[in-house]
């Protein structure tokens, strides 16, 4: 595709001068929630990097590797995706056109961090699957550098997606629905199976209490709070995709409907929001990164402690 075909199809994606009076509204308050968000996103996964690194040693390192890649794409959001979104939405309001070679880069750094997350919140749930069907032979196959190799290659994949997109934003809308779709009931799917381990689990340890009444025995014991710390890794992960669903997932209609339908007025103003919606989810997942995973809770409360201890110390105390 030429260099002008491409700039005219992204202007049909964005807002233009004449439908301003209309999306007045729609500008100013995705201006508003992004702009904070944008903060956010910025000082949460900056604790939360920082918490992840100093967790507690039992803390699994495949899923430090993958938490790490998913902060760091977060980050990315609020650094550099929000404030650029923030900026053409003020260029929007004072009735005045991107440019193509802005409207191509906002694109690219939209779509890398974001495919970048799709993909940190599948391999997140995949790492716990294998954890809880391998058991004791997860760590022989998930070794941290076959991790970390993992978390490149789906940066690279990332990246590549996201010029596609650029090269063919109308074709690879579709493209990217699909797979989508595929991961995300691949997902669904993984919890499923994870649900129901659970239960079976749940019902041979009241079986066994039955059988014993005096109590399971050490090794029983040691077992079975091995398997309750997966338990509630899975759970923190599992509340992690599901606030991913609900912040991609007007996103993904988006998408759908742009593949099929022309672009109008009340569409574009639905694709603010829904670009709105996906980025809002990197201000969220550090809130849940701390409520539901204990390692990561505490980690962040002792640096929190020491923040304060910090202010708090006279510059004598500090001196001395």
């Amino acid at each position: 595709m030429s260099e002008e075909s491409i700039c005219d199809v992204f202007q049909t994606f964005m807002p233009s001068i004449s439908e301003g009076e209309d999306l007045h509204s729609v500008y100013v308050l995705n201006f508003l929630v992004n702009t904070f968000c944008s903060y956010t996103a910025v000082v949460l996964n900056i604790i939360t990097i920082y918490a992840v690194k100093e967790a507690a040693a039992d803390f699994p390192k495949q899923l430090k590797i993958l938490l790490l890649s998913l902060a760091l794409s977060d980050l990315g959001v609020g650094l550099i995706v929000q404030p650029f979104y923030s900026t053409l939405l003020v260029m929007w309001l004072r009735q005045k056109n991107p440019n193509c070679l802005s409207n191509k880069a906002f694109f690219v750094t939209m779509s890398v961090f974001a495919i970048s997350s799709f993909f940190g919140v599948f391999a997140i749930s995949l790492d716990r699957f294998l954890a809880i069907h391998l058991h004791l032979r997860y760590k022989q196959v998930a070794i941290p550098k076959r991790v970390a190799s993992l978390v490149v290659s789906l940066w690279i994949l990332s990246g590549f997606v996201a010029v596609i997109t650029v090269w063919y934003p109308q074709e690879s809308s579709l493209i990217v629905f699909a797979i989508g779709i595929v991961c995300l009931s691949i997902t669904t799917m993984m919890y499923i199976k994870i649900y129901l381990v659970f239960r079976r689990h749940r019902i041979d340890i009241l079986q066994t209490q039955r059988v014993h009444q005096s109590g399971l025995s050490i090794g029983g014991n040691r077992g079975n709070s091995n398997f309750g710390k997966l338990r509630k890794s899975a759970v923190g992960v599992f509340y992690v995709y599901l606030v991913f669903m609900a912040c991609y997932l007007p996103r993904g209609c988006n998408l759908f409907l742009i593949a099929l339908t022309e672009q109008s007025t009340a569409m574009k103003g639905f694709s603010l929001f829904a670009w709105t919606a996906m980025l809002v989810n990197s201000s969220l997942n550090p809130v849940i990164y701390c409520l539901k995973m204990k390692h990561i809770r505490l980690s962040v409360m002792q640096i929190l402690r020491n923040i304060l201890r910090g202010r708090g110390a006279s510059p004598n105390d500090q001196i001395s």
